[in-house]
């Protein structure tokens, strides 16, 4: 486990790394016996340093929700980040929404389901009819993961593990939503798809059910993995509960259209 310190000096890296645009070498090879704990230590240190800037906790992402994604990342279970407002994009239905690229390093985008909260849910215990019944809606939206840790190691080209991803915030960066909403309950959630458009072109087609066979579920098991910190959903807040396509990785100029069929679409820009 690492000291004290040192999740201190790997947060402020993050947070420099961030600012500055350039990635920062993998924890993982410069701490060979990190853990998946030491991971989330460091990204709720950079989360507390951001909140000392002045920014919001928003809500929470979990990825890794496939199977296959977490027999890459030698995980067995997913994982989870926090969003802040600083990370918030609103659509506007029938305009194209304008995101600056230099907020990111190497943004990508990813297409989910976010629940959005009226009450809190407080694990441990929780299950799918408990996150039914604690949702107001939901509502399509897109993810954009960054990497602030290098993905690929500068010197071995080694892929980074998943205790960077963990410690990087779970790689998030932003958060796309303004589409259509939906009671939770009404719709028929694993069934829910979308047609993701790269300047025209579909690049990827998903249904919900990729999530865990229903996207509720990773919400309860977020739910349970914070308890032991401490923590909670809240009312009001956004989950976004985990990508059924691949990253789709973003340029300056770019033109996405994410098309939720009934419950709309996102269109945004990468300027």
């Amino acid at each position: 486990m690492l000291a004290d310190g040192q999740i201190r000096l790997l947060a402020a890296e993050l947070h420099a790394s961030q600012q500055s645009r350039v990635p920062v070498e993998q924890f993982s090879r410069r701490f060979p016996g990190m853990t998946i704990e030491d991971g989330y230590r460091v990204s709720r240190a950079w989360v507390a340093l951001q909140q000392a800037e002045g920014r919001q906790v928003i809500g929470h992402k979990i990825g890794l929700t496939s199977r296959a994604m977490q027999i890459s990342s030698q995980i067995d279970e997913p994982d989870y980040g926090t969003l802040l407002d600083s990370m918030l994009y609103t659509c506007v239905p029938g305009r194209v929404l304008a995101i600056p690229i230099d907020r990111f390093i190497a943004p990508r985008v990813e297409v989910e389901l976010a629940f959005v909260l009226k009450s809190a849910l407080e694990g441990p215990g929780i299950d799918v009819e408990q996150v039914l019944a604690a949702t107001d809606h939901v509502t399509p939206a897109i993810e954009i993961i960054d990497a602030r840790i290098e993905q690929f190691d500068r010197h071995t080209r080694a892929m980074r593990k998943v205790f960077d991803t963990i410690a990087d915030n779970a790689a998030n960066a932003g958060v796309v939503i303004g589409a259509g909403r939906a009671d939770a309950r009404a719709i028929d959630r694993p069934w829910v798809g979308a047609i993701l458009r790269q300047n025209g072109v579909v690049e990827e087609t998903g249904l919900a059910a990729g999530v865990q066979g229903d996207p509720a579920v990773g919400v309860a098991w977020l739910a349970n993995k914070l308890a032991p910190w401490g923590e909670s959903l809240r009312a009001g807040q956004i989950v976004l509960a985990g990508s059924f396509t691949r990253p789709v990785a973003a340029r300056q100029g770019d033109v996405f259209e994410a098309d939720y069929g009934p419950l709309g679409k996102l269109q945004f820009q990468f300027t």
